[in-house]
């Protein structure tokens, strides 16, 4: 389920900010909680680096005689429908980014009340799932979520965290969740949530500005999501071209 969210409106290119190291997002699996996420927050970084996986953890289908609001803003009249067309608008959008799709079975918090409890996801059933797709795809880079203000994007977030900290021979950087970054306060209580938990953050370094093509490219990603952003809006969804930021995270006991 999407919250409707106003942002200002932001100009200027889109920035990628890498890190110093030219191989800083060899063989990367991006996360997206849902359809769209992951192109939002990092389309350029995706166009840039073809190949790329971008695993989707809430695209599991529900019952055809479900409707939510956010689908009847979105202008489906069941949630099925709903579903299908994201998958396709999602396909659409991937494929212009040059990224691979890869999908989890997970019901998207908007349809978990309306099915049986078995199938509500756990932090823990989606961090196996993601296990399993960073071997299907040997991985060397695990791009993840913030996890901002939304349940669905904290339940990934937290699953995500609890992957790579079996795994830190994986480079992982978390990007700022497009349009809930803008929300007061969101980045700087997940900073300090992630202190808590004995996890450093540190701002990936700057590395000049997006190719042209990958900017093109994102913006022409960001529209095949026809039904999304007619929800959002025309002045709803600017944040999506502001500068995509990263950052590095690694276990405090292991900073140097």
């Amino acid at each position: 389920m999407r919250t409707r969210v106003r942002v200002l409106p932001v100009s200027g290119d889109i920035i990628l900010c890498p890190t110093a190291m030219p191989d800083t997002f060899t063989r990367p699996l991006v996360i997206s909680p849902h359809f769209d996420d992951a192109v939002f927050s990092c389309g350029a970084m995706i166009a840039a680096h073809p190949g790329a996986v971008v695993y989707t953890v809430f695209s599991g289908s529900p019952a055809s005689e479900i409707t939510t609001d956010w689908d009847r803003h979105c202008g489906f009249d069941n949630a099925a429908d709903a579903m299908r067309e994201r998958s396709r608008e999602d396909d659409r959008a991937l494929d212009l980014l040059a990224a691979l799709p890869d999908r989890g079975a997970f019901l998207d918090a908007q349809y978990v009340p309306f099915a049986p409890p078995a199938h509500a996801p756990t932090q823990h059933t989606i961090a196996q799932a993601l296990d399993r797709a960073l071997r299907r795809h040997a991985a060397r880079t695990l791009v993840i979520p913030f996890g901002l203000f939304h349940s669905d994007h904290q339940l990934v977030h937290r699953a995500c965290v609890d992957v790579w900290r079996a795994q830190t021979e994986l480079a992982c950087f978390a990007y700022e969740d497009a349009l809930f970054r803008r929300l007061p306060g969101q980045l700087q209580a997940r900073l300090v949530d992630l202190v808590t938990r004995g996890i450093i953050a540190t701002p990936a370094i700057e590395h000049g500005r997006a190719d042209r093509s990958h900017q093109a490219a994102k913006r022409d990603a960001v529209n095949a999501y026809a039904s999304q952003l007619k929800a959002f809006g025309p002045d709803g969804y600017d944040d999506v071209f502001s500068t995509e930021r990263y950052w590095k995270l690694e276990l405090a006991a292991r900073k140097r």
